[in-house]
């Protein structure tokens, strides 16, 4: 019996143009009317929340929203923060510096504004992403400074990857690293992602783990999969995500995948 469904958004809930589908928005409606509770699990920014929250009808109504991939939640219909993280200011000025070190750009999310250490073509699609106004930074370091939920390099995939395992032996268990995408490497409070953040949810909604399930499609996702009763992967998924869901839909984002998910998991609600 699944009663809270936790969703992903880039590449599981949303299309590739950023849109939710009619079927999906559907879905998602008829599951909250069986008293399935929805949480949205992104890596995004409240602000960069916003539209699909609003598509959705969840500001008019109490939910939980899982934001920065897990440093901070937040309840839907009145932006009160459930619970929040931020990395130590050593780690991310420790981080930070070694990155700018190395040439690479860095950004961090204040309300609605990206502010990065200088701009590249990865975080010109940020941007195109989010939606959220780029800014860069005169004093990027002192910004850091003032404590940050995480801290987001952009860069070619394949010079990210020696930097996270350099970032990886500095920074040891003082902070939580993983890439949401292949081209961006994220870095958040240690014990911080959205497996620990769903379990929060899951204790203030009162829903048991086994009667949660998870979907998503990234390498950000791998922790609430694990965590959940049921984890979902999308057709469209890393392959490593794949092989450690429970399920994998038959259906990409930009085929209403999640949707098909939904409808699936409802149904398995009706029978239990």
């Amino acid at each position: 019996m699944i009663r809270m469904i936790a969703l992903d958004l880039d590449d599981t809930l949303l299309r590739s143009d950023l849109t939710i589908s009619y079927r999906t928005k559907k879905a998602v409606q008829k599951a909250v009317a069986e008293g399935v509770s929805i949480v949205l699990a992104s890596g995004r920014a409240p602000a960069a929340m916003e539209t699909f929250v609003k598509t959705l009808g969840m500001n008019k109504r109490n939910g939980c929203l899982i934001c920065n991939n897990g440093s901070l939640i937040m309840e839907s219909g009145t932006n009160s923060i459930v619970y929040e993280a931020k990395l130590p200011v050593e780690t991310a000025l420790t981080a930070y510096d070694l990155c700018s070190a190395e040439g690479f750009a860095v950004q961090v999310y204040e309300n609605d504004i990206l502010y990065v250490s200088k701009t590249n073509e990865f975080t010109m699609y940020d941007q195109k992403l989010t939606g959220l106004k780029q800014v860069v930074a005169e004093d990027f370091r002192g910004l850091v400074a003032k404590g940050c939920y995480k801290l987001l390099i952009p860069g070619d995939p394949m010079i990210l990857q020696p930097l996270e395992s350099i970032l990886n032996t500095y920074l040891d268990e003082n902070a939580t690293l993983f890439t949401s995408k292949p081209y961006f490497l994220e870095i958040l409070p240690p014990r911080t992602n959205k497996g620990t953040a769903l379990e929060i949810v899951s204790k203030k909604l009162g829903v048991p783990r086994e009667e949660i399930a998870a979907v998503g499609d990234s390498m950000n996702d791998e922790a609430m999969l694990r965590w959940a009763g049921l984890g979902v992967a999308m057709k469209n998924g890393d392959e490593r995500i794949k092989k450690i869901a429970g399920m994998v839909s038959d259906k990409t984002n930009d085929d209403d995948g999640a949707a098909i998910v939904i409808e699936k998991l409802i149904g398995r609600k009706d029978k239990a």
